[in-house]
């Protein structure tokens, strides 16, 4: 049985980033295991949590993969450790648009875990304790969550301090840290949030190594580790597929700095499945592994690294065969853009006739999505739970062949032989049997291929 512990906010900007990490950083820099978990469909965060603490970082979404996996995914993602951090999402209530579900307060009470409260508190004094109160005293419908303590964030000065911790003991709350301003700890950040660790680089490593050195100046640890509750036994997620194909096809994962938006549970699955997974960078590698039959291309930033991608014309003409040969390839987002004829005028794969663009508006939001057009690892009909979050545009919008309808029923994405592209992100833990499908159709391929 591990102990959980939920880093939450009042709101997106109060820092409950810069203290999850920093906790996470400063109890294994101490000889903690620690397990890291971010609320909702986030690929950015996990990537500092996972330099933290040494583990992957991995998600928990009731919304993508149901309520009833929530538990045991991170149970199977603390094996082996001795506490496991789980960072919110905006807004302690904030979920799903409507109804809250997927919000850090629906995703503590299925844990039964404790809220560690992270609260900005530049221009407020006493009202802290009203804050407090709302938050604490906060019932949505399905039960209220025990926040156990509070980490002050940006606070002014020693006075300010104290006043603080008066307002919060009004209300019966202990105050477990208290950070001071800390203009200097900057992680940069663009369009879609912060940028991401893998292409931060030594840079994403000395903030880590901030955040760790402020937390463990400032919070209390012990009393932080002491909260902790241990989750209630039950099942552990497990990768394990009932049928895993023989012969292990190899199946190409896109990683490196450009395709940075993905699961653990992914490669995992694909595993479990038979496959070879074999991780390949479309900015340095010029070739798709020997014996490809499948590939799976994730998001991510690749408009950040239009001229290296569109160079390597060696992989993108590999990608463009390997999807003309009718091998299964599965394109979320990022990869959609790499499919695509066109970046911004930068060439891509030409796989798909549409060319995509940079817009300066942001669609995000979860997806109750239909497919529209069967592919090998999945039937049209099919529904699924997914997101999108991008800064882009393709045109056209959607193939003749359209991979998804939701907003109402439009036609969205491309289907293609083996090929399925789309804004759509999924998560892989919430359809198992995909992803043993996928797999089957790249054993398939490659039986066609000897």
């Amino acid at each position: 049985m591990v102990a959980a512990l939920v880093v939450a906010a009042p709101a997106s900007g109060s820092g409950k980033t810069t203290v999850a990490t920093g906790i996470m950083a400063a109890l294994a820099r101490r000889g903690t295991a620690v397990a890291p978990f971010k609320v909702g469909p986030d690929y950015i965060d996990p990537g500092y949590h996972t330099l933290a603490a040494g583990r992957a970082g991995r998600n928990l979404d009731p919304v993508l993969v149901g309520e009833d996996r929530i538990a045991p995914l991170l149970r199977h993602g603390s094996a082996g450790t001795d506490v496991a951090v789980v960072e919110g999402v905006m807004g302690l209530f904030d979920g799903r648009v409507g109804d809250g579900h997927g919000s850090t307060a629906h995703v503590a009470r299925l844990l039964g875990a404790p809220v560690l409260l992270v609260v900005d508190a530049r221009g407020q004094s006493r009202s802290l304790a009203a804050l407090l109160h709302g938050f604490r005293c906060f019932d949505p419908g399905d039960g209220p969550v025990e926040i156990a303590g509070v980490v002050l964030n940006r606070v002014g000065s020693p006075r300010h301090e104290a006043v603080l911790r008066a307002a919060a003991e009004e209300v019966g709350l202990a105050v477990l840290g208290a950070l001071p301003r800390h203009d200097g700890l900057v992680v940069p950040s663009r369009h879609l949030g912060l940028v991401p660790a893998a292409e931060h680089g030594a840079a994403a490593r000395a903030a880590v190594d901030a955040m760790a050195a402020l937390v463990a100046a400032h919070v209390d640890l012990d009393a932080v580790a002491a909260l902790a509750r241990p989750v209630a036994p039950g099942p552990v997620w497990d990768p394990v597929v009932a049928a895993p194909v023989a012969g292990e096809p190899v199946v190409a994962v896109a990683g490196g700095a450009a395709f940075t938006f993905g699961y653990a549970e992914h490669t995992e699955l694909l595993a479990a499945a038979g496959a070879q997974v074999v991780v390949v960078d479309p900015l340095r590698d010029e070739e798709l592994p020997d014996g490809c039959a499948g590939l799976v291309l994730g998001g991510g930033f690749p408009e950040e690294h239009l001229g290296e991608l569109s160079a390597n014309a060696s992989l993108r003409a590999a990608v463009a065969a390997l999807a003309g040969s009718g091998a299964p390839v599965l394109a979320e987002c990022g990869g959609l853009l790499y499919l695509c004829a066109d970046l911004d005028g930068a060439p891509m794969c030409g796989v798909l006739a549409g060319s995509a663009s940079m817009t300066g508006r942001l669609t995000l939001g979860y997806r109750a999505a239909v497919a529209l057009s069967a592919t090998p690892w999945r039937p049209a009909g099919a529904r699924v739970a997914g997101h999108e979050f991008h800064h882009c545009a393709v045109t056209p919008r959607a193939g003749a062949a359209p991979a998804w309808a939701w907003r109402g029923g439009e036609p969205e994405g491309f289907v293609a032989g083996g090929v399925q592209a789309s804004f759509l992100h999924t998560h892989p833990a919430g359809d198992p049997d995909a992803v043993t499908a996928f797999v089957r159709a790249a054993h398939a391929r490659a039986g066609d291929r000897r």
